[in-house]
């Protein structure tokens, strides 16, 4: 018998039938920027309408949060998260998400997980006014087990270059303003799956998985809402290091966020895990959003119009003078 890439562990019939599963709700997301389809070698993105564009890219990944979805057998969400990381991050600097590429790797291609995991992207995208123009399926026996996959992806926005946030303009007096999570987002699964190992067992009446598999949550609505009625000074997407990592990025020298921590609502989920764990409390902001999957910082004259554009929003701290950037008080 012959070798054959099949029998090397790579089908390609497999990846066919992938493409032919997602072929159809991929489409759906293109506009008439989008000047090719599927199969093409590059993806083309037509750019008009702006004075002096500027683009600004993200790429993440999902990171072992891949694991409760792959133990669980529950795939919807994980293209969420993964769009969710790389788009919530240009949303920082006031970017609206033009296009989005995705990259699966796997070591045995399954055509059902796949086109669920890339319709959870599909989802996604449709929810930003994004379009989903390319991506790339390896299937790479030997450098992944069969049942494994990981996932990244790549965001490009657009916006005006006399537009950009970046917290250039942050001050002292300014308020910080905190949009909830929906959970753990996509962050510090390793100490979650280090606290809970058993997926299944009950939190809350359900599932435990259901609980970690709720997917981050998509900001674009929300902070453009805000972006269109409010000079916005400052904007951090709360992810891997917690406010105290993520905080600074925005921070000017010589100005400190200095913020109230009794009064970020932290989800029962998390509050179960530092208990379970043993985990000390600066432990856990610095590792988890806590509650908080963005700050948005603004004068104080606008504080009180972004709490009323955002329904669930609220105030946890303001910008003083400081050498250090973030003074989280407990």
């Amino acid at each position: 018998m012959s070798n054959t890439y099949k029998s090397a562990g790579v089908d390609k019939e497999e990846g066919y039938k992938t493409v032919d599963k997602i072929k159809k709700a991929v489409g759906e997301t293109h506009n008439s920027n989008v000047l090719n389809h599927l199969g093409s070698f590059g993806a083309f993105y037509e750019i008009g309408g702006y004075k002096n564009p500027v683009l600004v890219s993200g790429t993440d990944g999902v990171g072992t949060k891949l694991k409760v979805a792959l133990d669980s057998k529950k795939y919807d969400s994980i293209g969420v998260d993964c769009f969710a990381m790389c788009a919530n991050d240009i949303l920082c600097h006031g970017a609206k998400p033009l296009f989005f590429l995705d990259y699966l790797a796997c070591g045995k291609l399954d055509s059902e997980i796949a086109a669920e995991i890339v319709l959870g992207m599909v989802a996604a995208c449709k929810d930003n006014n994004c379009a989903l123009i390319g991506g790339e399926t390896a299937e790479m026996p030997g450098m992944y087990k069969p049942g494994d996959y990981d996932v990244a992806g790549f965001c490009v926005g657009i916006v005006e270059k006399d537009q950009i946030i970046d917290g250039s303009k942050i001050k002292p007096g300014d308020k910080i303003i905190a949009l909830p999570s929906s959970g753990f987002h996509s962050n510090g699964f390793s100490l979650v799956r280090n606290v809970f190992p058993n997926f299944e067992e009950e939190f809350e009446g359900k599932p435990l998985y259901e609980t970690l598999l709720v997917p981050t949550r998509l900001y674009y609505k929300d902070i453009h809402k805000v972006i269109e009625e409010v000079q916005v000074a400052g904007i951090a997407h709360i992810t891997g290091g917690g406010l105290y990592e993520n905080i600074p990025r925005i921070i000017g020298d010589g100005l400190c966020a200095t913020i109230d921590a009794s009064k970020i609502q932290i989800p029962s989920i998390m509050l179960e895990l530092e208990k379970r764990g043993g985990v000390a409390r600066e432990e856990m902001f610095g590792t988890f959003n806590m509650g908080v999957g963005m700050i948005v910082v603004v004068d104080p004259e606008h504080a009180e119009k972004v709490l009323h554009l955002l329904d669930d929003a609220y105030e946890i701290g303001e910008i003083t003078e400081g050498s250090e950037k973030i003074d989280l008080k407990f």
